[in-house]
């Protein structure tokens, strides 16, 4: 984070894109420490008890769908989402900040998207059922609208950052 924008005080909109990164950070840690315990369950169960737990696999392919797309769009708040920056360092100046605009633009796009068709894929499933679980098949669809959202609301974030921030980052380097 450039100097000058350490310093610069946090708006209202910055502190809730920020308050809901850490939930979801929050939230995907305990998909994750829950995922590692049920797969602790299935290796005592299919070794120590000689019965394998059905529901395991299940489960596991719910969390991950979770935490796939929640993580992935705290990395879009935080910056770290999978990028090819090799082109932008290569170019001048004028180029680079082409690139810093359209990274979150294409981004805030693909949000939407991800938004629309994701909500449309929870309301098609929500009437089949997940087989063992006994619930709907909709809640593996929900966090691809639910990261959506996410999505489109960091990247608006970075877009405000672009327009009215950028010279904060001239003056820092």
């Amino acid at each position: 984070m450039p100097k000058g924008r350490a310093l610069k005080k946090k708006s209202s909109f910055d502190k809730l894109l920020e308050g809901f990164s850490r939930i979801n950070t929050v939230l995907t840690g305990i998909a994750m420490v829950l995922m590692t315990a049920i797969f602790g369950w299935l290796v005592f169960g299919r070794y120590v008890l000689n019965a394998t737990p059905t529901w395991v696999e299940q489960v596991s392919l719910l969390l991950i769908v979770y935490i796939s797309f929640l993580g992935g769009s705290i990395g879009v708040h935080r910056k770290t989402h999978l990028g090819v920056s090799v082109f932008r360092e290569m170019s001048p100046k004028p180029i680079q900040r082409i690139f810093d605009f359209l990274t979150p633009a294409i981004l805030a796009g693909f949000g939407i998207l991800m938004a629309v068709y994701g909500y449309k894929l929870t309301v098609f499933k929500w009437s089949t059922e997940i087989p063992l679980l006994r619930i709907s098949e909709g809640w593996r669809a929900l966090p691809i609208s639910v990261s959506g959202v996410l999505i489109l609301l960091y990247s608006i974030g970075h877009l405000i950052h672009f327009f009215f921030d950028h010279n904060d980052d001239e003056d820092a380097e």
